[in-house]
């Protein structure tokens, strides 16, 4: 007996330990499996890099990490008038995930070189990408206008496409736009995740960086920065009254208008006919002699708070319930790369999934002489956006 036992006990124990060998095989699969998807997301990315610096770029692994783009002109229905758009669909993929990419503050909008290559690179990851025309920022100006136009381009693509909510991805000024869109009732169901890139968290205080090249951080430094001289004209475009008389404000606005949209000949006849003290605060803007008008631009901003402070999303996001990815050029000078670190602090915890600091690049345009380390980060940074779209 205690022999027939002692082999019962030993058949028992082996069919004991037999399931543990199909365990041990579905743990190694499944380790394997996520391996690959989580590589497989940072080569979508490095693909999307490459293409972003260099649409032309060609070779064996980005041929097979990259899909040919179709491209469709729509228009999205607003309650201000319908937002024209361009859709780039990934061809040979029947229920793309949807992204929106919103363009920052440049006269050509959706027509933006880098805009449509950034998106063209997006789409032959795989995603479908709508750039929605946002004609406030088209001409300079941040205002309240363009968040119901970025809410709407979310719902519109969630419906066209049919496959859940999209992502945002705000560029520039649009970024802190898009962070009042998804805090919005009715446009947050719509967005899956926001994504970042050089956004601004307090206007009022990237305008002092404009007008004093003094860089102010959360822990409340200040250090020297020197801003882009694009900026203080940009900011006067958008406040004329505070810096021209009545008189002379439509001219100054055509001449500000066309040296901002890169005709500086087209700007000198209009210069020419305004009045000896609006022609020299022109000069001073356009020949980047910011002490001659910084005391105007601080005194325009004291006068604007309100409004400034309306348009920030510092102190406005507490009810945000998206998830939020960060990326900020460590060279900006239009928006420098503290205001990220203040969104880090004012986005919900909960909410935020990844901020990054990168020296890869600078405002928009990438840099020449970035460290493979800070390369790697940025590729794992962006898959980790592609593994949230998707």
């Amino acid at each position: 007996m205690p022999a027939i036992t002692s082999r019962q006990n030993a058949q028992g124990a082996a069919r004991k330990r037999r399931p543990l060998w199909p365990a041990a095989i579905a743990i190694v699969v499944l380790l394997a499996g996520l391996g690959v998807y989580y590589l497989r997301n940072d080569l979508r990315s490095y693909a999307v890099l490459t293409h972003v610096i260099d649409p032309q770029a060609s070779g064996p692994l980005l041929r097979f990490e990259t899909r040919a783009v179709a491209t469709e002109d729509v228009s999205i229905p607003a309650a201000s008038g319908s937002v024209r758009a361009r859709l780039y669909l990934p061809t040979g993929v029947a229920r793309p995930q949807g992204m929106v990419v919103v363009p920052g503050i440049h006269y050509l909008g959706i027509e933006e070189p880098r805009l449509i290559a950034f998106a063209r690179a997006i789409a032959g990851s795989g995603l479908a990408v709508l750039t929605p025309q946002m004609d406030a920022l088209a001409d300079y100006h941040v205002d309240a206008s363009s968040i119901p136009a970025i809410g709407e381009s979310a719902r519109w693509l969630q419906q066209r496409l049919g496959t859940g909510p999209v992502t945002v991805t705000g560029i520039s000024f649009a970024g802190g736009l898009s962070l009042f869109a998804a805090c919005d009732p009715q446009y947050a169901p719509h967005i899956r995740a926001l994504v970042l890139i050089g956004p601004y968290d307090d206007l009022a205080r990237v305008s002092r960086f404009l007008a004093t090249n003094e860089e102010e951080f959360p822990d409340g430094r200040s250090i020297p920065y020197v801003a882009d001289d694009y900026g203080p004209s940009v900011f006067v475009y958008a406040h004329p009254a505070q810096f021209f008389p009545a008189a002379d404000l439509p001219v100054a606005h055509e001449a500000l208008r066309e040296w901002l949209w890169e005709h500086p000949e087209k700007a000198k006849p209009w210069i020419a006919r305004l009045s000896a003290p609006s022609r020299a605060m022109m000069e001073a803007l356009i020949d980047d002699r910011i002490e001659n008008v910084r005391p105007q631009m601080l005194a325009a901003i004291a006068a604007d708070a309100p409004e400034l402070a309306a348009l920030s999303p510092h102190g406005h996001i507490a009810g945000l319930r998206v998830p939020v990815f960060i990326l900020h050029g460590a060279a900006d000078d239009v928006i420098p790369p503290a205001e990220s670190l203040w969104l880090e602090r004012d986005v919900p915890k909960q909410d935020l999934r990844a901020v990054l600091i990168s020296e890869v690049f600078s405002h928009v345009d990438p840099q020449k002489h970035a460290s493979w380390l800070a390369e790697v980060r940025l590729v794992r940074f962006l898959a980790s956006v592609l593994r949230a779209a998707d």
